[in-house]
């Protein structure tokens, strides 16, 4: 099976050849950089509190409440692993811990709707 033919590293005067994007040191570098502007998890409202309500929300609705991509799965009901706001803490922050605006999901569906919400510049459900 033939490769693609190596390139210099995306970040300029780097001159290690990697298949695509950046070198795995400068990668490393983007991220770090990207995790220090979005701040912690507890500085975005995911602090104790919020780890709490999360496993009381799993606990009373364990699967994807969200079924837009495990729908068509042979298994239709995916156990939830994360819970999404409905509208986002970003767009309505004092309804963070607010019951009637979380979702339990399963990992694909979330990742999915979050995609699509940072995509489109949109944080709530349509």
């Amino acid at each position: 099976m033939p490769t693609a033919a190596l390139r210099p590293c995306g970040k300029p005067g780097c001159h290690e050849l990697v298949p695509s994007g950046r070198c795995a040191a400068h990668q490393r570098a983007l991220y770090a950089s990207h995790d220090a502007r979005r701040g912690s998890p507890a500085e975005r409202g995911y602090d104790r509190t919020w780890q709490r309500l999360r496993k009381q929300k799993l606990r009373a609705n364990p699967f994807c409440e969200i079924e837009t991509h495990c729908a068509t799965l042979s298994f239709p009901e995916q156990l939830a692993t994360e819970v999404d706001h409905v509208i986002s803490i970003r767009e309505r922050p004092e309804l963070r811990l607010e019951w009637t605006n979380l979702r339990s999901a399963c990992k694909r569906c979330h990742s999915a709707r979050t995609m699509r919400d940072q995509v489109h510049g949109t944080w709530r459900q349509r």
